[in-house]
């Protein structure tokens, strides 16, 4: 089983990346997925979208190629997305844009998002009304807002708040097994035949 994470921050050493990281090491050490992968638009690695990736372009096969082969492999995604100004970051909602169904249709993903405060629920709302129509991305009903960011989740025990890091470090264990258990589930989803159709391409 591999698990993709995609950390939705443009920042260089960004909360979002410290988040996807930490997911990453503990999907590895507990052994809940054989394989990672770990995706950050660090930078904006992605130019914005345009008509011609419909049309074959070959700049965008070659820049899309590996990133595509790698969510096809995947069995459940992680979106790690910060809040800012009370919205996703652009490049991640372009990133969702160049995904389509082939990639991550029928496949299960876990919401997390970041807050440097008390925010992050924006964030999650948007994700779930607009990021999944024509990929099929399948958001599972539990998500994690980590808030105060800053003072969670870090290596150096010292930088954390102890019950605050306690928590989230709990609450993210109980959510990855959920997510596994809907990767398993909807492998066999996928495997029916049930989910594939040239008529309707889009959703609704």
């Amino acid at each position: 089983m591999k698990f993709s994470i995609i950390s939705g921050s443009h920042r260089e050493n960004s909360q979002s990346e410290k988040v996807a990281r930490y997911l990453q090491r503990t999907l590895e050490e507990t052994k809940l997925c054989e394989e990672t992968w770990l995706f950050t638009l660090a930078n904006n690695p992605l130019p914005l979208w345009d008509e011609s990736i419909w049309e074959g372009a070959e700049a965008w096969r070659d820049r899309m190629q590996p990133i595509s082969q790698a969510l096809k492999s995947s069995d459940a995604l992680i979106v790690v997305a910060p809040e800012w100004h009370g919205q996703v970051p652009a490049g991640l909602k372009n990133f969702f844009l160049l995904c389509g169904r082939q990639e991550v249709g029928h496949k299960p993903a876990l919401i997390v998002t970041v807050s440097s405060a008390d925010g992050g629920a924006y964030p999650v709302a948007e994700l779930r009304m607009s990021s999944y129509k024509n990929n099929r991305l399948c958001y599972i009903p539990e998500h994690v807002i980590v808030r105060n960011v800053e003072s969670v989740l870090n290596e150096r025990e010292a930088d954390n708040n102890p019950e605050a890091d306690q928590y989230f470090r709990a609450r993210f264990a109980y959510a990855l097994s959920i997510l596994k258990e809907y990767a398993l589930a909807l492998r066999q989803v996928r495997a029916s035949g049930a989910t594939e159709t040239t008529m309707f391409k889009n959703g609704m």
